[in-house]
């Protein structure tokens, strides 16, 4: 039977996703999809009848994500700094970690005395990174670099929708950089870093959804920051920032890769909201 008020349906689908063990706020935010609302007319909205139309979509919504479907793919966005993005089974969905990163290279782009910095953002997938940096310092110059066609596809849509300038480049890592003369004051980026033998043991929300490519960074989950770091030299400028997230237990390999191609840089492990190391800052000091 169909629940009279928004507030009975919302009850409903928290103990039902609850016992499917999911987290019962999914609920929360499918039903403030479908009724297309900000959180202050959602929480007012809570004993309002409930419309059939909503029913219906809302408890599809809250049994696919029983299921295993993630919130973001059913909704077919993610929040990242205060913006909206595009996702998909393409791209990572945005976390709020890597809002930290972000935070990191926003403070010393705004310290720099250069107007307009050459920024980098490898394996830019949805964008989020290259998007935000973009907007937040509009006197910068943003590059960002894909693999995957339909990653850099959604990237490309998100920058359009959002108003953002950047320049999208297909290609491996920096492959695509090394090709032009240009060197950068920033080169971030969130790379994928989970060794192989972990990805089976990944949340299924994770494992099942987000690709593989994007997560796994073969057998020890440190290829991608030994191919970036071999090409520091040669792309990164003499007083540029490297920033990288990392996983919570590779900061000191990390930090090795690193001073192996940069061996004057000054290094920072940093770390986020939950007290993790999850962010190497490389500040190149050595020109």
């Amino acid at each position: 039977m169909k629940p009279a008020y928004m507030y009975e349906a919302l009850n409903r689908a928290s103990s039902f996703l609850e016992e499917n063990k999911r987290e019962p706020k999914a609920a929360e935010l499918l039903m403030k999809h479908h009724l297309n609302v900000g959180w202050t007319d959602f929480h007012l909205a809570r004993r309002e009848p409930l419309t059939d139309d909503v029913w219906t979509a809302f408890w599809r919504d809250v049994t696919q994500h029983a299921e295993g479907v993630p919130v973001q793919h059913l909704t077919g966005y993610e929040e990242f700094y205060g913006r909206r993005f595009h996702v998909n089974e393409h791209v990572l969905i945005p976390r709020p970690e890597t809002e930290e990163l972000v935070d990191g290279v926003l403070r010393w782009i705004r310290h720099q005395r250069i107007t307009s910095l050459q920024v980098a953002d490898i394996g830019t997938g949805s964008g989020v990174i290259a998007i935000t940096l973009a907007l937040e310092a509009p006197d910068v110059q943003v590059r960002a670099v894909e693999l995957d066609k339909k990653a850099l596809e959604t990237a490309q849509k998100n920058a359009a929708d959002l108003g953002a300038s950047v320049e999208f480049m297909e290609g491996s890592l920096m492959d695509p950089l090394l090709e032009g003369e240009t060197k950068y004051d920033v080169i971030v980026s969130n790379p994928p870093y989970i060794p192989k033998q972990e990805w089976e043991a990944l949340d299924p929300l994770v494992r099942d959804h987000d690709p593989k490519l994007a997560l796994v960074g073969e057998e020890d989950g440190l290829v991608c920051y030994r191919k970036m770091a071999v090409h520091l030299p040669a792309l990164l400028q003499s007083r540029g920032l490297a920033a990288f997230e990392i996983g919570d237990r590779q900061g000191e390999d990390v930090t090795r890769i690193l001073q192996k191609e940069l061996p004057l840089a000054d290094i920072e492990l940093r770390h986020d909201m939950n007290d993790k190391p999850r962010m190497v800052f490389c500040e190149r000091n050595d020109v």
